[in-house]
């Protein structure tokens, strides 16, 4: 053997004990759990890596960036100053505080400005933007700053607490503007983009997109004292984060489905779902505050429940799904048309409801003076009647801003914007016109303001008639107030 062979004969022997070492140890390394063992794809790269969109074969009806492009634009970062307001700015509070609310610099000192932040939605080219009441509410200011800096002062055209949707007017033309979509339409499962800026400034314009997990949600979230809140979420699991509040949610034609209004957590950041107030209702109540100042809202007059298995065992309807119908209201607009208590309602206008939420949003998409068609179950057939549907003052009647109402002898009328900040309130109901009868005898006169019945406060005449038609003949009534030069009264009516 010469030195030629002896050296080729080593170097193959160490290379074959590197080999056998080598395989042996990965034969006798135990597994690491959550480790892979192996990566077989070559094409895994650092995040940092720029991968070719124009290369990217995405699905028929999944180009996120389509409905990126056109939506972005027309998305606004609303900005919301207070004056001398504490922490505690006069939105929702309670248990749900950090469930419903956008994003809020709360923490200055008492007597000092505060301010919120927020987002909304261009729908028109005129520049109508819709968003959140909780957005907006009580601001003194109201900075909006669109997709390309441009910068304008907001006016509050209307707002409704019922559905925490309102509606701002800056004065801008020629707008970027978001489709209209039909949330009826849009089904679980399918893919959508909320669009808005999460924790201020810093996040404008973010797109994130998700699937819709359900609809027809109620989380108990809106609080209304006359229980007239309408909540028909659409749950989505797309983030949603403060801030996002009134931000459009859209289908991947860049349709608005939505409007951004809540998420559920437990820190007050992104924990897994987020709500919207679907664009149907949204659509309704925008074109009532365009029109009237107020939403126009219909009602039945029925207190509901909704039905489930131990409902209908205990009472043997023969149902597991639908809207039972616990109270009928007097002279309201289901008392009229002959729906009774015990009935159970399954569709309204031909459109399937199985629970009080769908209930809700199928009615309050109509006006007073509207007529339903309702089907529903009673002692186990199921019978159809049609019903007109009334305001909360009981009339067919649309209502304008400063609402009025007549009963027992006297007519009242909301306080007028002047009267409120002359006396220091934030609502009343005052008496125009007084007549024999109740008010009278009790010794209130004209121009008298009451802002609370039985320490429940009263805001506007809607107040004043839900509480009134509730109260039952013979109750006593606590009644306090102030007159327009300042005096304070209270009275009591044997009702």
């Amino acid at each position: 053997m010469d030195k030629r062979q002896f050296l080729f004969g080593l170097l193959f022997a160490s290379l074959l004990g590197g080999i056998i070492a080598l395989g042996g140890y990965k034969l006798m390394e135990p597994e690491r759990p959550g480790y892979p063992l192996a990566i077989d794809n070559q094409n895994i790269r650092y995040s940092s890596f720029t991968m070719d969109t124009s290369e990217v074969v995405i699905p028929q009806g999944l180009n996120f960036v389509f409905a990126s492009k056109i939506v972005t634009p027309a998305v606004v970062h609303i900005r919301t100053m207070y004056e001398a307001q504490s922490a505690n700015r006069g939105g929702a509070q309670g248990p749900f505080d950090e469930l419903f609310r956008d994003y809020f610099d709360g923490q200055s000192p008492q007597g000092r400005q505060s301010a919120g932040s927020g987002s909304g939605v261009i729908i028109s080219e005129d520049g109508y933007i819709i968003t959140n009441n909780h957005v907006v509410d009580k601001a003194d200011e109201i900075e909006v700053v669109l997709n390309d800096n441009q910068s304008y002062k907001g006016k509050v055209i209307g707002t409704d607490s019922q559905t925490d949707i309102a509606l701002v007017k800056i004065e801008a033309n020629n707008l970027p503007t978001v489709k209209m979509g039909n949330s009826d339409k849009i089904q679980i499962g399918e893919w959508v983009l909320a669009v808005g800026s999460p924790f201020g400034d810093n996040f404008r314009s973010t797109v994130t997109a998700g699937i819709v997990s359900a609809k027809g949600r109620n989380i108990n979230i809106i609080r209304d004292k006359n229980n007239l809140q309408i909540e028909s979420f659409i749950q989505t699991d797309a983030v949603v984060n403060p801030g996002n509040s009134g931000g459009p949610l859209v289908n991947t034609k860049g349709e608005l489905v939505g409007i951004n209004t809540a998420i559920a957590t437990p820190t007050g950041t992104y924990a897994g779902y987020s709500f919207a107030v679907p664009a149907t209702l949204v659509k309704k109540v925008v074109a009532d505050l365009k029109e009237f100042g107020v939403v126009q809202r219909a009602l039945l007059g029925i207190n509901i429940r909704d039905v489930d298995s131990k409902l209908n065992e205990e009472e043997d309807l023969g149902v597991l799904e639908g809207v039972y119908v616990i109270a009928v209201q007097e002279d309201r607009a289901a008392d009229e048309a002959g729906i009774e208590k015990g009935d159970v309602i399954i569709a309204v206008d031909d459109q399937k409801v199985t629970k009080t939420a769908e209930l809700q949003e199928k009615v309050a998409l109509h006006r007073p003076g509207d007529k339903i068609k309702v089907n529903l179950i009673r002692g186990g057939k199921e019978k159809t009647v049609y019903a007109v549907l009334k305001n909360t003052l009981g009339t067919t009647n649309t209502v304008a801003s400063s609402n009025n109402f007549v009963i027992a002898g006297a007519s009242f009328e909301d306080v007028s914007k002047k009267e409120k900040e002359k006396l220091e309130l934030e609502g009343g109901v005052k008496i125009v016109k007084l007549e024999k009868g109740k008010w009278k005898d009790a010794g209130l006169k004209e121009g008298f303001i009451i802002t609370g019945i039985d320490k429940r406060k009263i805001n506007n005449v809607e107040d004043l008639s839900s509480l009134l038609t509730r109260t039952a003949p013979g109750d006593g009534i606590l009644i306090e107030g102030i007159y327009p030069n300042g005096e304070k009264a209270y009275y009591g009516i044997g009702w």
